[in-house]
């Protein structure tokens, strides 16, 4: 029995991977900042945490470190997807983001380090934007998600010569069960932004494009397990790729810029 640590535990992709991994015979030590564990199953540790928080997570490392022998993989879901206008954002929602989305990872794999096995292996989910230039207005997200991404290809780099391997998985829509609160947010931009006269109707089909077009969060559990086994990862692994973003990323960057204007310039 292999013993792995899964943050955003309580997720809807840390309860399909958290569930993989159950299934499989595994132990998980779940992280979360919801106070409720998502299930109760026998092999399963729930520990309420927050990874904006150092002291938080040094608290759930004595925790574990006294409960299990070694963890053989960490697996970092925990996120947060945001959504707005980078010039009207206020800076204390900017941190957040980042201090979730990269930090959060930063602080968790630098403070379970010493309980990862030798050979264990580290997951990092970024996204399918890390790469790609972002669409306007999902730039905080996207930012965000490129700076884990570079994160994770230098925390490769470095722990290669340890003999301990990082992979990085960069899925495109997955279906969470978050939707609603994702086109809460949408609504909320559209209705408060005072410097953009944008088309809402045609900026919100852009994001339902994307978001229509997900995967059952199984399939990247499935992904996730499978990497875990796997004697020799690829370093990077993509999951339901959106066709038309990487259309629009495969023109050159003026074409791209005067398309997503003439799409959501007010008429």
């Amino acid at each position: 029995m292999s013993e792995y640590l899964v943050t955003g535990a309580a997720g809807g992709m840390g309860r399909a991977v958290t569930r993989a991994l159950l299934e499989k015979g595994h132990a998980v030590f779940g992280l979360d900042i919801a106070p409720e564990a998502p299930f109760r199953d026998e092999g399963f540790h729930y520990i309420c945490a927050d990874v904006r928080s150092a002291g938080s997570i040094d608290a759930a490392f004595d925790i574990i470190s006294g409960a299990c022998g070694g963890l053989d993989g960490i697996i970092c879901l925990a996120g947060i997807y945001d959504l707005g206008s980078l010039i009207e954002m206020t800076e204390d929602r900017f941190l957040r983001d980042f201090d979730v989305n990269l930090f959060g990872a930063f602080r968790v794999c630098r403070t379970f380090f010493p309980i990862l096995r030798r050979t264990g292996r580290i997951v990092i989910i970024s996204s399918e934007l890390a790469p790609l230039d972002p669409l306007p207005f999902t730039g905080i997200y996207a930012v965000t998600k490129s700076a884990l991404d570079g994160y994770a290809s230098a925390l490769r780099a470095e722990l290669q010569l340890l003999g301990i391997k990082v992979v990085t998985v960069r899925p495109g829509a997955v279906d969470t069960g978050m939707l609603p609160a994702s086109v809460g947010k949408l609504n909320d931009f559209c209705e408060k932004t005072e410097l953009y006269g944008l088309n809402a109707a045609r900026f919100r089909r852009i994001v339902d494009s994307v978001e229509t077009r997900s995967v059952p969060a199984e399939k990247l559990a499935r992904l996730v397990t499978k990497i875990l086994s796997a004697r020799s990862p690829r370093p990077v692994y993509s999951i339901n790729r959106n066709p038309l973003l990487l259309l629009l990323n495969a023109l050159p960057r003026r074409a791209r810029l005067f398309i997503l204007r003439k799409i959501l310039a007010p008429k």
